[in-house]
């Protein structure tokens, strides 16, 4: 009785916590006729022509650029963050200071409305010629994701006994190659989850793709507000769904097979015996 209550309750809130998704999918199944008679959850006709317009019809909108520009926007902020937070979270977390005071400054920072920076970041892209680029978009999102690297890695490389790294330095080894050689490799399921979250973080990124693109480099996120324009007869429901379907599938696929990865480091220590 009682587990059969515990999967009750388990399907109630997964299902509540998934409606918006699930409304989202049966809309982009229906036609635009059945849509405007049978706007429920039923759907009498099942089709793929709204996923068939979004992929074949791209003189208006192109959705493969969008994909193509948020992929790489999205490696280019996740990776260069990585590259950047290693090296400050081993310094932090061989450093009281830096644990007291640099993380705590950082994180803060990361909680200040995004959109506080929106003027004087495009009036520095327009001065560079970064609007309406890919490496422009890229740079902002590893601003973005780099304090959430720095906290994940932090943590991780606290874990690491600091015996590990006298060790090395008294067989010669220096700072750079304690941290690549011997650290980085105990941190790897944090360096992966770092990856993923940040990916995710910088794909589903609309505030700087809106407001530093145009046309060239315009995001998944920023290009699927597109296909809610009117045309003709109004919102074409099914096609927006179609596109907020496609644009959702990659960061949800990445979560989906590195689910084992993800839970792993988040609940077994980085240290190995």
């Amino acid at each position: 009785m009682v587990r059969a209550l515990r999967w009750i309750v388990f399907a109630i809130a997964v299902l509540a916590m998934n409606f918006p998704i699930i409304v989202t999918l049966i809309t982009s199944l229906k036609s635009q006729r059945e849509l405007s008679t049978n706007p429920g959850l039923w759907i009498s006709q099942p089709t793929l022509d709204n996923y068939l317009e979004v992929l074949t019809q791209t003189s208006r909108f192109n959705i493969y650029a969008y994909l193509l520009n948020s992929t790489v926007a999205a490696l280019i902020g996740t990776g260069l963050a990585i590259v950047l937070a290693f090296p400050a979270a081993y310094a932090i977390a061989r450093s009281e200071s830096g644990k007291r005071l640099v993380l705590p400054i950082v994180i803060n920072l990361r909680a200040v409305p995004l959109i506080i920076f929106a003027i004087p970041l495009y009036m520095m892209y327009q001065w560079l010629g970064l609007l309406d680029t890919r490496i422009g978009l890229g740079l902002i999102l590893t601003i973005v994701n780099a304090p959430l690297a720095l906290v994940i890695l932090v943590n991780a490389i606290s874990d690491v006994p600091v015996e590990l790294d006298e060790a090395a330095k008294v067989d010669g080894a220096n700072s750079l190659q304690v941290m690549m050689m011997i650290v980085r490799p105990v941190i790897r399921p944090a360096l992966v989850t770092t990856f993923i979250f940040g990916f995710i973080t910088a794909w589903n990124e609309f505030l700087f793709g809106l407001m530093l693109t145009t046309s060239r480099a315009v995001p998944m996120t920023v290009g699927a507000s597109f296909f809610f324009a009117a045309s003709g007869g109004g919102v074409k429901w099914g096609t927006a769904s179609a596109v907020m379907m496609l644009g959702a599938l990659p960061p949800a696929l990445l979560g989906l097979v590195m689910y084992r990865q993800i839970s792993g480091s988040m609940t077994a220590g980085a240290v190995k015996g």
